[in-house]
């Protein structure tokens, strides 16, 4: 499978206050110049944080560690369990296809998700809230078919169960994880036939699941504040274990970073000096006119403006937007509002919305429509 970095980025990344000092504490693991340890850690957190890794995720981190960015994105794109394109605000559901769980109904579970969540993997629900994928064995055999959603395992799963779990995650319930047909773990079905003993004064549910619940944690993603930072490897006086006392800790000390590195910094510091400065203020928002539906029933095809896609479309349909005089008379506070309220920010500009709008209004076309048109591609 080709992986490679998502065609839409963020503009920046940065961890919350709480995740980097987690960071920071997981560097001081790592003896003198093997900072770049830290990387699969760092990046599962960023994952954790933000739900999937992005450009600029890579390059915080490889800032971090001392690391080349290819480096990082190496290990980034090696792994399948980092994922490289924006994954579902509420979860991101991995449906094991392996053998057992094929066997028991796991197609029935994939059948869920293209119902549910979208026809193809990897790709938005319509509302944001998930994002799935078939993937190999998780290791739950005896419980299939079973999938992954979060960090936690559902298994024993029907088709039934399934849809409806997705549909109490949607609306923000805590879903038990864990079995879902009333079995502890993995015993068998019809119950233990041995040391039954060890059967009587257990919790509600197994170990792992019992923590979920009592914590109510469930697919929450972690900000790092959920509990407190323990770095048992750094002394009060602030030394880590096997290192000299007149060591700086817990901060990690400055890695020693490329010859490339470092030439490729010292040029960008020469231009930005030679640069003038500049003050950029906030636009402050203000809303445009917007309609309740289109004039006439008749919208106009707003995917032939360049970077509008059918999702697009139909979320500025739902902001009130339908004819392109409407784009076209946007002005820059109303596009700081328009923008804030599209998945991507930066959009409108880059692509030149207003600029095409203005020709499309007065029946002019523009060489993207024009293409459009004629091979019936938009862009996503």
């Amino acid at each position: 499978m080709l992986r490679r970095l998502h065609s839409e980025q963020p503009e920046s990344f940065a961890f919350t206050p709480a995740n980097q000092a987690w960071a920071e504490a997981q560097v001081t693991k790592y003896p003198e110049g093997r900072q770049a340890s830290a990387v699969i850690p760092l990046l599962w957190r960023a994952q954790e944080q933000e739900g999937w890794i992005s450009k600029p995720a890579i390059e915080a981190i490889a800032d971090m560690l001392g690391m080349a960015y290819i480096r990082v994105l190496e290990v980034t794109s090696f792994y399948f369990m980092f994922q490289l394109q924006p994954t579902g605000s509420v979860a991101h559901v991995q449906i094991c296809g392996t053998t057992s769980c094929m066997i028991c109904g796991a197609e029935d579970l994939i059948a869920v998700c293209k119902e549910k969540i979208a026809p193809k993997p990897y790709t938005l629900s319509e509302d944001g809230k998930f994002t799935w994928e078939e993937v190999e064995c998780l290791g739950a055999c005896t419980n299939a078919p079973m999938a992954q959603i979060g960090k936690d395992y559902y298994e024993d799963l029907t088709a039934d169960g399934f849809g409806k779990m997705l549909d109490d995650l949607a609306a923000g319930k805590l879903v038990t994880p864990g079995p879902q047909n009333g079995r502890y773990a993995a015993e068998p079905k019809s119950g233990l036939t041995s040391l039954t003993e060890y059967d009587s004064g257990k919790t509600q549910y197994n170990a792992s699941v019992q923590l979920q619940m009592d914590i109510k944690e469930g697919v929450k993603r972690i900000q790092g504040d959920e509990v407190p930072l323990l770095t048992p490897w750094v002394g009060k006086d602030g030394v880590v274990a096997g290192r000299a006392a007149a060591e700086p800790t817990p901060k990690a000390p400055d890695a020693p970073k490329p010859a490339v590195k470092q030439a490729a910094e010292a040029k960008k510091a020469e231009v930005k000096k030679a640069e003038p400065k500049k003050v950029e203020a906030e636009v402050a928002e203000a809303a445009p006119e917007t309609l309740k539906e289109a004039r006439g029933g008749k919208a106009d095809d707003l995917k032939l403006l360049k970077g509008v896609g059918p999702k697009l479309e139909e979320t500025l349909n739902e902001l009130g937007f339908f004819h392109f005089d409407q784009v076209a008379a946007w002005t820059e506070a109303e596009v700081a509002w328009v923008d804030s309220r599209l998945k991507f920010k930066g959009r409108i500009e880059r692509d030149g919305w207003i600029e095409q709008a203005k020709k499309l209004a007065v029946g002019e076309e523009t060489e993207f429509a024009k293409k459009a048109k004629k091979d019936g591609i938009y862009d996503e």
